[in-house]
């Protein structure tokens, strides 16, 4: 079995887990709350960053591309019933864009590793990928702008808030390892998952 096989087997596996359950249903409601709030990092002269991403960025840390993707459409639905109703009809885009996320998240980050390298390329990955062509494809379709006017701004935009996404990431995954790594059980629940392998 190959390498990428076993982090989807083994992501599947973590779903058997009462603790990846919970955490997991956790990080999507905080997710949705920090976006119902609007807490945001404000930039000058018109950016933000917000921080729902961290949230998706630790479940696919913490439990693989598989756990990643099924909370991606979670937090999407959920989110949309939660606070988003007034921005008119259910687009299945932004759902497709959150599974997408949620995989690189996992891709990038699973098993708990966490380096500045990988911080980089789940961000890269998610801004150029997610961000810049799925977002902008669905903009275009939903509300009917040419894609070369978004481009232009929603370019520049990931971009520049690019590198201090990527110290968020390393900053705050490292900090929920610990955190994570510190619950009683984990690390016997981690052997037991290694020797089942």
């Amino acid at each position: 079995m190959s390498k990428k096989q076993n982090i989807f087997v083994r992501s599947l596996h973590e779903l058997k887990s009462t603790r990846c359950i919970a955490v997991t249903a956790l990080l999507i409601a905080i997710n949705i709350t920090l976006d119902l709030l609007g807490l945001t990092i404000k930039l000058p002269p018109n950016l933000r960053i917000g921080f729902g991403f961290l949230c998706n960025a630790a479940i696919g840390m913490l439990f693989g591309p598989v756990v990643g993707m099924m909370a991606g459409v979670c937090t999407d639905v959920l989110g949309y019933f939660a606070g988003n109703l007034s921005m008119g009809a259910y687009f299945p885009g932004y759902t497709l864009t959150a599974v997408v996320g949620g995989l690189i998240w996992g891709l990038w980050l699973y098993p708990r590793k966490i380096t500045v390298w990988r911080a980089i390329g789940a961000k890269a990955c998610i801004n150029v990928f997610c961000n810049i062509c799925l977002n902008t494809l669905w903009l275009t379709i939903t509300g009917g702008k040419a894609m070369s006017l978004l481009l232009v701004t929603r370019v520049p935009k990931n971009l520049i808030l690019l590198p201090l996404e990527i110290v968020l990431v390393y900053v705050v995954m490292r900090l929920v390892c610990r955190i994570y790594s510190a619950l009683p059980g984990t690390a016997a629940e981690t052997a037991a998952s290694d020797s089942a392998q």
